[in-house]
């Protein structure tokens, strides 16, 4: 681990020096993220009417596998850091499902006039 550690530090700096631009790449990278993450206020306001917005994460949590094993073998990604990366679409739907079961639940709640609990 330490041999590829040491490789990525160097990958990046050599990078940065070399091509400081292409981190303007990841600075969209992560403005897509908080755009993304922006998109889950919308089940706190509203939980049955967004829905969709679960699924859609839960989606792309199961779509880390594809990527991790289809695309890491390509980019020379080791084994053990493509389970590492799987290790987030594990954890992430963990909690995306319980949100998802909740609002099936609070949907019936509503569709049979029971008011939830709070």
């Amino acid at each position: 681990m330490h041999d590829w550690l040491t490789n990525v530090y160097l990958a990046v700096k050599t990078t940065n020096q070399n091509y400081p631009y292409l981190a303007y790449g990841t600075d969209w990278l992560a403005f897509g993220h908080l755009v993304i993450a922006m998109a889950f206020v919308g089940p706190l306001k509203n939980p049955v009417k967004n829905i969709w917005i679960i699924e859609f994460g839960m989606i792309a949590c199961v779509m880390v596998f594809p990527l991790a094993f289809i695309a890491g073998p390509i980019r020379g990604i080791p084994v053990y850091w493509r389970f590492i990366d799987c290790c987030f679409g594990i954890f992430g739907i963990i909690p995306l499902y319980i949100v998802y079961r909740d609002i099936k639940k609070l949907e019936k709640m509503i569709n049979q006039n029971i008011a939830p609990l709070h």
